[in-house]
């Protein structure tokens, strides 16, 4: 049976993952493609942990940091499914916190000017990342040194002490930071995704562990998608890895000391999972399925559809519509959707794909794709950052489309 694939041309995706390896760029790659469905590429290469000479084991657990964002903003989806609150409904009626928003307008760091935002906060600028909110690793603006100064959405967040705020209190005092622009009037990569996951808690009454384990990847078969490791299978963990000047390939997070080994006190709905290649396959191959996998309903059909159309106002794109220093895709012709980037126009963005593919990565330069018309899949695993250090995302849809009969 046909593959749709060239075989012999797929070889160049294996030899891009090698010499990135080879060349110490990366400790480690870990790639798999599928086709309607069934795995047609899968290759392992390097080192889970370069210092020890670990070798990357199949089942090896990645931290996947923001791919967790799409998980969650499914979560949200599935109560919107049940009736439980519409996209348009503002955010205080359910986050009373956020009541009276504040928009940055000027002023110094020690003397912000404030106003009033002149439109409503709701749950669908969440989900679009058009809430105002922002990263404290932006670094282009006052509000970013603000969420740096209060240690909103840094990798320090995952300590499980009593200094670190729980998902409840980090999104009361997201409340009390102004807003970088007017809700629904600009684009910026934010911590959006984490009010998305302290709302799934509040309409479900859970904690946002117990909701992605019960209707997400439990249901999906998806065993290594947590929050942290357990400790049986701390020897499958990977290392953390990244660019410095005293080394290209400097270890960050030692896999047997990393604060992912227990569970943190603050549940990350846009950055907090760990996971394996072959659970988020699962995951991908029910979005190309439209929303279910081996009998189990995840979301409906046009749920799905409707969250990777691009939302953007008059269907423009991210480099027209946005103000964000940094997103974990290339913004040019590039849409967005309800937790996932929608390729608009693959000759302004410049790579291979498809209009209508959907994907998202994460900050350790992992990354997904998700293509409808040509029903492939890619999921990418490894550990160094940046994400945008290398291009290797792009490089990886060159490879990969390239091979297509």
């Amino acid at each position: 049976m046909s593959t749709g694939f060239d075989n012999r041309r797929l070889n160049l995706i294996t030899e891009l993952c090698d010499r990135y390896v080879n060349d110490n760029k990366f400790p480690c790659a870990q790639i798999q493609v599928s086709y309607q469905g069934e795995v047609i590429l899968r290759h392992t290469v390097g080192k889970a942990d370069v210092e020890t000479g670990r070798d990357l084991q199949e089942n090896a657990i990645f931290r996947i940091y923001s791919m967790t964002k799409p998980l969650t903003s499914i979560a949200l989806m599935q109560l919107y499914e049940k009736g439980l609150f519409l996209l348009e409904d503002k955010i205080d009626t359910l986050l009373p916190e956020f009541s009276d928003p504040q928009v940055l307008v000027g002023g110094s760091y020690m003397n912000p000017v404030l106003r009033p935002a002149q439109t409503p906060l709701t749950i669908r600028d969440m989900l679009m990342h058009t809430s105002g909110l922002t990263y404290a690793f932006h670094f282009s603006n006052n509000l970013d040194k603000m969420y740096r100064d209060s240690n909103l959405g840094s990798i320090a967040m995952r300590l499980n002490n009593d200094e670190v705020p729980d998902l409840e209190e980090t999104v009361r005092r997201l409340s009390e930071m102004p807003l970088l622009f007017d809700p629904g009037t600009s684009w910026n990569y934010s911590m959006s995704t984490d009010v998305c996951g302290r709302l799934v808690e509040v309409i479900s009454g859970m904690s946002l562990d117990e909701y992605l384990s019960e209707y997400i990847t439990t249901p999906l078969g998806m065993p290594d998608t947590a929050f942290y490791v357990d400790k049986d299978k701390t020897e499958r963990f990977t290392s953390n890895y990244a660019f410095t000047k005293k080394d290209p390939l400097t270890r960050i997070d030692n896999w047997e000391t990393s604060p992912y080994l227990a569970k943190p006190t603050f549940l990350s709905g846009g950055g907090g999972l760990v996971s394996t290649i072959d659970d988020y396959q699962r995951f991908v191959t029910m979005l190309l399925n439209a929303g279910e996998l081996e009998g189990e309903r995840i979301i409906g059909r046009k749920t799905l559809q409707f969250m990777t159309s691009n939302h953007l106002p008059k269907q423009t794109t991210l480099n027209e519509f946005g103000q964000s220093t940094f997103s974990e895709t290339a913004m040019e012709g590039m849409g967005f959707g309800l937790g996932f980037s929608v390729l608009q126009d693959p000759i302004a963005n410049a790579a291979l794909g498809s209009q209508g593919q959907f994907a998202w990565g994460g900050a350790a330069s992992t990354r997904f794709w998700v293509d409808p018309k040509e029903e492939i899949t890619c999921v990418f695993m490894t550990q160094f950052m940046p994400s945008s250090f290398y291009p290797i995302r792009r490089e990886l849809k060159a490879v990969v489309y390239q091979a297509l009969r």
